[in-house]
């Protein structure tokens, strides 16, 4: 197996692997950049200083969708806090409260390794360094070719780039494609312009302005809230401007908030579709209908957090609404109201957002214009002039420093990554076509061509299944932000590759519902197999094994008694698991409550 990226969806599948794996496998995750490994962009240390928090609370941030309290576990227990600074060091995180982004790098990092020391016999990890610019597909492997590839110095010398790997299934987990900038290109070099925020550069820029400087920031969402909370927590008393074309602001989650899913009247279909604006006003009237509902029946949820709430509820019903818009006003209204669903969908932690609201109450330290950047030029003597165009007319801000987060790149058409331009160009992969948002994947993950049918043995997580997620499950609004996507992608991609290439599984019709003893059996098969992949410990995870062969036993039992041919082991046990991983899967419930319903907390382990 080859994992491409071994950020947050690249290490988190690698975790499943190696512990749904029980048949030897050698797990090979590859990352291009050294300094984003088991942390990506968003949670690189380098790039992340203390002050940068997650938007959501602590207790959400598990990686482990049936283990909610994981990764609060881990910061108050297991985390080495050396090198921590005073404000963070003594702290007892809670589920609703603030944590560091940059701790989150050591948190994937050790459960990554634990899942190495705990994998079954023969399966093993190995990282290397490289980056992965071409595939070349057959029906049952790939040829992964990666430049500057480099093996840890305990496995060997330095060897020759680029290397070919062979592998028996690739896994593509690039994160975030970086969007160009139109309105900036002779700028972007300039020392007083910041186009990466969250890298070291970016940071050391954006700690070493005066501060009494003037600053831009592009963003008035979440990485903009980043920036500008960094510069008033070291002090600065400039003007800081911060532009949209929204004009948007993030909003607070209330201090006791945890994640909830309502059962809310779905939005109410109408039987034909007459043009962009009727269905825009068709949304907000039934959005407001939920919104009343939720405020009338849950008087307990705070008003910050009812949008969120509906939604939540509203995804399971938004695929069938979609799918009466035309593919062009589809993309048009993703594109114009997504930085709308983005407030909708998701707000922000009070350590984040109070310090920056209180600069924008107060004496106006904060502005936030409303407006388009159309172009970014240098004055010549040090500064950055911005000109801002609305509607109505255009403005300019002189700045000492430009932060631009003008964020990622949904159409990876014009991804700059080498890997997505071949396998764009080579049909492997094609831009989601009703969304534009992208690629085209099956349920599973399976990366599609442009006929429709698998490319060969590629799965994909992450970003790249943007408009999958849209289209065929509801999520709408903040999507590069999603930990809940990227956390059921790895349990589906792992799953679904692991049935594929061990021998313990035969992909046959399985059919038990007519023999009650038979499916009951089963039914205590899928339970064992769903406890089998949430454990963390190997013996565990055998003795689990060693219980689930039994229940098939017993179904197969339970069928021959009947006068049936009962089927294979394989196939049951196929059967199993794939109904286990939609269970371990389902966004119907909140992680609490899927514990809960699974029975994990009476395992061991």
């Amino acid at each position: 197996m080859v994992i491409v990226g071994a950020g947050l969806g690249g290490t988190a599948t690698a975790v499943r692997l190696l512990r749904f794996a029980g048949e030897p496998l050698q797990v090979v995750l590859v990352e291009r950049h050294p300094e984003h490994r088991s942390a990506g962009v968003a949670y690189h240390p380098a790039g992340n200083p203390w002050h940068h928090v997650f938007n959501i609370q602590a207790g959400r941030m598990s990686m482990f969708r049936e283990d909610v309290d994981d990764f609060v576990a881990w910061a108050n227990t297991g985390a080495d806090r050396t090198g921590w600074p005073p404000e963070w060091r003594d702290v007892a995180f809670t589920e609703s409260g603030p944590a560091p982004r940059r701790i989150y790098a050591d948190y994937l990092a050790d459960r990554l390794a634990e899942a190495a020391r705990e994998a079954a016999e023969g399966v093993t990890l190995v990282e290397v360094d490289g980056e992965v610019v071409d595939v070349t597909a057959g029906a049952d492997d790939v040829r992964v070719v990666v430049e500057n590839f480099a093996l840890p110095k305990a496995l060997g010398d330095a060897v020759s780039s680029p290397v070919v790997i062979r592998a028996d299934h690739l896994v593509i987990a690039t994160g975030l494609e970086q969007r160009a900038l139109p309105f900036a290109p002779e700028v972007q070099d300039h020392p007083s312009f910041v186009r990466q925020p969250y890298s070291a550069a970016g940071v050391e820029r954006v700690l070493g302005v005066r501060r009494d400087a003037v600053v831009a920031i592009i963003g008035t969402l979440l990485t903009g809230y980043d920036s500008a909370a960094l510069l008033l927590r070291r002090g600065h008393t400039g003007k800081i401007h911060m532009i949209s074309r929204s004009g948007l602001t993030i909003r607070t989650y209330p201090p006791d908030h945890r994640h909830q899913v309502l059962d809310l009247p779905p939005p109410r279909l109408r039987g034909d579709y007459q043009g962009p604006d009727q269905l825009v006003q068709h949304v907000k009237d039934e959005w407001e209908r939920a919104c009343a509902v939720v405020t009338e029946e849950h008087p307990d949820v705070a008003p910050a957090v009812v949008t969120e709430r509906v939604a939540k509820s509203w995804e399971p019903h938004l695929p069938e609404l979609l799918k009466c818009v035309p593919t062009a006003d589809l993309r048009t209204l993703l594109d114009g109201y997504g930085s709308v669903l983005a407030t909708l969908r998701v707000s922000a932690v009070a350590y984040t957002t109070e310090v920056v609201d209180a600069a924008m109450a107060g004496d106006g330290q904060i502005t936030v214009t409303t407006g388009k950047v159309s172009e970014v030029e240098d004055t010549g003597n040090g500064t950055l002039v911005l000109t801002v165009s609305t509607p109505d007319s255009t403005r300019t801000i002189e700045a000492d420093l430009v932060i631009s987060n003008f964020g990622r790149e949904p159409d990876y058409e014009r991804a700059g990554s080498a890997l997505w331009t071949n396998l764009l160009d080579n049909d492997l992969a094609v831009r989601h076509q009703r969304t534009g948002r992208g690629v085209e994947v099956d349920e599973c993950g399976v990366l599609l061509g442009p006929a429709g049918v698998p490319s060969g043995p590629i799965s994909v997580v992450g970003g790249p299944r943007e408009g999958d997620e849209i289209v065929r499950h509801g999520r709408i609004g903040a999507f590069a932000f999603n930990l809940a996507a990227i956390k059921n992608h790895s349990v589906g991609v792992a799953a679904n590759v692991l049935r594929r290439l061990e021998s313990r599984y035969d992909d046959q019709p399985v059919d038990v519902t007519a023999n009650f003893e038979a499916r009951e059996a089963f039914e205590s098969a899928v339970s064992l197999d769903a406890h089998r992949m949430a454990a963390r410990r190997r013996r565990d995870r055998e003795e689990l094994a060693a219980r689930l062969d039994k229940s098939i036993a017993a179904v197969r039992d339970a069928l021959a008694r009947d006068g049936q041919v009962p089927p294979a082991a394989d196939a049951l046990r196929f059967a199993a698991n794939e109904a286990a991983t939609t269970k371990l899967n389902d966004l119907s419930v909140t992680p609490r409550d899927l514990r809960s319903l699974l029975g994990l907390d009476e395992q061991t382990g």
